[in-house]
């Protein structure tokens, strides 16, 4: 396999900024990365993820840190795209110093990034990050976790999926797997039996999470991970880690809609989203769908109010629409549809000015 060619990826996908930080008093090593700040600062979770390779873990850095370019722009907020991973096993490596010191780290930027929780890293730990910094959102007593916004805005999404593919957004009577249920996709599930969901199936790697699921929804049924992808549901919902969706898992789908909350949930944009689009599935971009969570913490730097902040959210439903209502039109794939959508909002604003400065 060739080298990974780091400034080649950046020309080819237009990145600003890559950075590799290391702090020995606490052991944390990680990598940043700002995608674009046209329409202003970047924002991005932080995770923490044990990656075989350092290269994957800049690789996923990076994907990820462009898919927040598109939410934020498809979502109409005045944020860029960035991200920042964390490289080891998060059961064994937080702390306060180890949160602080990432906490000066992203100081260190001077507001062209901001952080917030993300996979493994909560809001006491942003708390930490917030002892260094004030370029940090997501905290208690503030807009809080963001997990429950983004569920809320994937069930519009849902919806629209739904109204896309059957001409009625209803969840009741409908059939549902969920893939993951440790933050989003736990309260995803909880929203769709909420609005009277027929069956909901998930699967889950963590025994906490499955032991909580079952306790708490009895009626859920677990399936095995591998077995997920075969459930017979109307919708299937990938709301673990991204890449999921690829040449293996996508031919035993058989829901005819897949909307779910994971970032990057294609392996590869056009090859997967190709083959998602003539087996005749109806897609929902995930930088579209899941993008409650980053309207909750943007409103937290505008003065939050929860009701406004849910209004935003439910415009979701309306916006993906539109999306899958171009794709249709221009017999593209709904990935590139709101790729289009999200980069005409992003140029139309680079006229002003092509990157954020902070004075």
């Amino acid at each position: 396999m060739a080298a990974f060619k780091v400034f080649d990826y950046m020309q080819e996908h237009q990145y600003e900024q890559v950075v590799y930080f290391y702090d020995k008093s606490t052991g944390l090593k990680g990598i940043t990365a700002i995608h674009n700040t046209t329409l202003g600062p970047a924002l991005g979770g932080t995770r923490i993820w044990d990656y075989p390779t350092e290269e994957e873990a800049l690789i996923d850095c990076l994907r990820l840190a462009r898919g927040m370019t598109y939410k934020s722009a498809a979502a109409g907020l005045n944020l860029g795209g960035g991200k920042t991973v964390l490289i080891g096993d998060a059961s064994k490596i937080k702390s306060e110093a180890y949160f602080r010191a990432l906490g000066r780290y992203v100081q260190s930027l001077n507001g062209r990034y901001i952080t917030a929780e993300d996979v493994n890293t909560s809001t006491r730990d942003m708390s930490y990050v917030a002892m260094e910094t004030n370029f940090v959102v997501g905290l208690e007593g503030k807009s809080g976790n963001p997990s429950p916004v983004t569920a809320q805005g994937v069930f519009h999404g849902v919806r629209a999926g739904l109204m896309k593919k059957f001409g009625n957004p209803d969840v009741a009577g409908r059939t549902f797997a969920v893939q993951g249920a440790g933050q989003t996709g736990y309260y995803l599930i909880g929203n769709l039996l909420e609005a009277g969901a027929k069956k909901v199936y998930f699967t889950e790697i963590n025994p906490r999470h499955i032991q909580r699921m079952a306790q708490e929804h009895p009626e859920v049924e677990f399936v095995s991970p591998d077995d997920i992808y075969g459930v017979e549901a109307d919708v299937f919902c990938p709301c673990a880690l991204g890449g999921t969706l690829n040449g293996d898992t996508i031919p035993k789908i058989k829901a005819p809609v897949i909307a779910g909350s994971a970032n990057n949930a294609l392996l590869d944009e056009v090859v997967h989203g190709n083959l998602i689009k003539e087996r005749g599935i109806i897609y929902c971009p995930d930088f579209v769908i899941n993008a409650g969570g980053i309207i909750n913490v943007y409103h937290e730097m505008h003065g939050y109010v929860k009701d406004r902040v849910m209004a935003e959210t439910k415009k979701i439903y309306d916006r993906l629409l539109e999306i899958l209502d171009i794709a249709e039109r221009e017999n593209i794939t709904s990935q590139a549809a709101a790729k289009v959508f999200a980069k005409q909002r992003i140029e139309a604003v680079r006229n002003l000015h092509s990157n954020y400065i902070p004075r």
